[in-house]
């Protein structure tokens, strides 16, 4: 599964907004992330908005994502924030490496004369 397939495209994408603008958009959890990651720099206040009023969560369980929304309450902290969803998406990660790392070069890659 990649992350292109993990997006519920039938359903409204979270907008992240500062006072009456959109200041960022996730349509899916990796897109949430990204977001989070993003809006750290430019307004922390804004994240700490929708992160206190509750509004990710309530977005979380929209899209069916009710574990990671269950783990996000209460958190106000962005950085909290990102740490529980890094967390929650590791094992989607490790679960879709094609190969185990085992340290050693794949066919592929012992064939390329560029490695």
């Amino acid at each position: 599964m990649n992350e292109e397939s993990s997006r519920p495209t039938d359903k409204e994408p979270f907008y992240f907004k500062s006072y009456d603008k959109v200041i960022g958009i996730a349509h899916d959890i990796y897109e949430l992330r990204n977001e989070i990651e993003r809006l750290m720099q430019v307004d922390t206040k804004a994240l700490e908005y929708h992160l206190s009023e509750g509004h990710i969560i309530q977005w979380l369980n929209y899209i069916g994502e009710k574990e990671l929304a269950s783990k996000l309450m209460g958190v106000k902290d962005p950085k909290d924030a990102l740490e529980i969803i890094n967390t929650h998406l590791k094992p989607r990660n490790v679960a879709m490496d094609k190969e185990p790392n085992t340290g050693r070069r794949s066919r592929r890659q012992r064939r390329s004369r560029h490695n």
